[in-house]
């Protein structure tokens, strides 16, 4: 019922929220009608994409997806976790003008072994959003700041450019003994403040 939607949306509104990104999981799969209302149900609540999990080698299902994200003003923001490649990516770009990357910059770095900012500068207006983790390059999730991943770069690109890149902290490492996930998650919001300070 698309009008509950609309409700939705308010309620959000109003509590000061913004639905920026849906995820849908299994959208692959979806039929033609069930994948129009997918996309009217987001843009409804406010959304500007889609995010959703791309298997590598999904060309067909790329080039379907970017289909219903241009018949409905949408981005697609594509996930992959460390077996995504910037070839994946911009094969998939390459299928639909609205095709896009959830680039986890985490993820980039445990896969890739290598930085992601090459490729959020090249690519920085197919990014619909980061997830925001810190790695090793041996592909080892650890707490912000004690990794290789170039959280502070990231944030601060996306901030002197004014791109229309939403960060999300994505909490993955292990709680350390005496601690707890709230605290922690805490500890993750503060560093990227502190980034966005400099």
């Amino acid at each position: 019922m698309l009008f509950r939607s609309a409700e939705v949306k308010k309620q959000y509104n109003d509590a000061g929220v913004t639905i920026d990104i849906v995820k849908y999981d299994g959208i692959i799969q979806f039929s033609d009608a069930v994948m129009d209302y997918a996309f009217t149900l987001a843009k409804t609540v406010g959304a500007r994409a889609i995010s959703c999990e791309l298997p590598v080698n999904q060309v067909d299902a790329a080039k379907r997806l970017g289909q219903f994200a241009e018949k409905h003003g949408l981005m697609m923001g594509f996930h992959g976790h460390t077996q995504m490649t910037p070839a994946i990516w911009e094969q998939a770009f390459a299928l639909g003008k609205n095709n896009g990357a959830n680039l986890d910059i985490g993820h980039f770095v445990g896969g890739n072994k290598t930085s992601p900012i090459p490729f959020l500068k090249q690519h920085h207006d197919r990014i619909t959003h980061l997830h925001v983790k810190d790695k090793t390059l041996q592909d080892v999730n650890v707490p912000f700041g004690k990794g290789d991943t170039p959280i502070r770069e990231a944030l601060q690109l996306i901030r002197d450019n004014k791109w229309n890149i939403q960060a999300t902290i994505e909490f993955e490492y292990p709680v350390p003994q005496g601690s707890d996930r709230m605290r922690e998650l805490a500890k993750c919001v503060e560093y990227c403040k502190q980034c966005l300070v400099g």
